[in-house]
């Protein structure tokens, strides 16, 4: 018999920012949703402001034990956790940088210890995190760190309903990104991505495209040889193993509707090539999820809106795709042991 799955560890993200408010949003639409049973790691008393603030009653319950989320998740949105801050909407300051570092890092290890199905990471302000150790780039950096890996075994990949998209290079300058292109790179996180699908996603056969550097695909050389010196090779060597890829394409003809539906993940040369084409498609649908870890990760894909924070206007569409998305991987993860 297959167990049941965990429960679901969700980070608070930075408490000035509109993380606790479509947390507690997507909790209020557990039902409609068919969300699988999550609890949030500290910020009880933030959690229940960030609720009244956009009208929800959202009755909130502290657990002591990830076990009694499912107890709990039908009649309150359970709390794992004391660690608490003051609720100041859109007003990001130490003492809240401190308990969203504190809820990452207490989901991360709940998971890691096999006591959570997966983490779901709420938006953090990476700013305010430095101020108070958080010496990674993002959030995906520091999952990586945190499961003993390399930063090149965790890929970031953007999903929504239309598109999957990767970035093959991440968080760094456009100046840098033709010299962090290797042939390595791209087969290493290719197969990364093509194991997550069959596995995470459940596609027996998955399909990559991958993108181009330069306009064009570079013109045959004309306006850059990456194309034929780094992408090129590494498709040739991608098909040599038996992987289906296709490229490389133009980058502004990879995500046309027609396009898109000839492969199951595009995977990008670097940041924005991957992330416009998602925010244009998916905005408030779209979830990061990090490819390659132990553990399951989603975030929604935005981030903290220090702007409207506790105005009511934020969309937690994307925060419920990402409750849904760590649920299904969850499962499928349990079902093949």
């Amino acid at each position: 018999m297959t167990p049941a799955p965990l429960p679901l560890a969700v980070s608070l993200g930075d408490p000035a920012g509109i993380g606790p408010e479509i947390i507690a949003a997507a909790w209020s639409n557990r039902r409609a949703e068919s969300l699988a049973p999550f609890f949030v790691t500290g910020g009880a008393g933030v959690l229940g402001a960030a609720a009244h603030s956009r009208g929800l009653s959202v009755p909130v319950e502290r657990i002591s034990k990830p076990e009694y989320a499912a107890q709990v998740f039908d009649r309150a949105l359970p709390v794992l956790g004391l660690e608490d801050a003051p609720f100041r909407a859109g007003q990001p300051d130490e003492g809240g940088a401190r308990l969203a570092l504190h809820s990452l890092e207490q989901a991360t290890g709940l998971a890691l210890r096999g006591e959570a199905g997966a983490v779901v990471t709420a938006p953090i302000a990476k700013g305010e995190l430095a101020r108070v150790g958080f010496d990674h780039p993002g959030q995906t950096e520091y999952l990586a760190a945190a499961c003993g890996l390399d930063q090149r075994d965790a890929v970031m990949m953007l999903a929504g309903p239309s598109l999957r998209a990767v970035p093959l290079t991440v968080h760094c300058a456009m100046s840098e990104v033709p010299d962090r292109l290797s042939e390595d790179l791209i087969c290493h996180r290719a197969r990364i991505v093509h194991a997550a699908l069959k596995r995470d996603f459940g596609i027996e056969n998955p399909r990559l495209a991958v993108c181009g550097l330069n306009p064009h695909a570079g013109e045959d050389g004309r306006f850059g040889d990456e194309e034929q010196r780094i992408i090129a090779p590494a498709i040739a060597r991608l098909r040599a193993e038996g992987l289906e890829v296709t490229g490389p394409h133009p980058g502004d003809a990879l995500f046309t509707p027609r396009a898109r539906k000839s492969y199951d993940a595009a995977l990008a040369m670097y940041h924005d090539q991957a992330l416009i084409p998602l925010k244009a498609l998916d905005f408030d649908e779209g979830v990061n999820v990090t490819l390659g870890l132990p553990i399951v990760r989603t975030s929604p894909d935005h981030g903290t809106a220090f702007d409207i924070a506790g105005k009511g206007l934020a969309d937690p569409g994307a925060m419920i795709a990402a409750l849904r998305m760590a649920g299904d991987m969850a499962r499928r993860r349990t079902a093949h042991g």
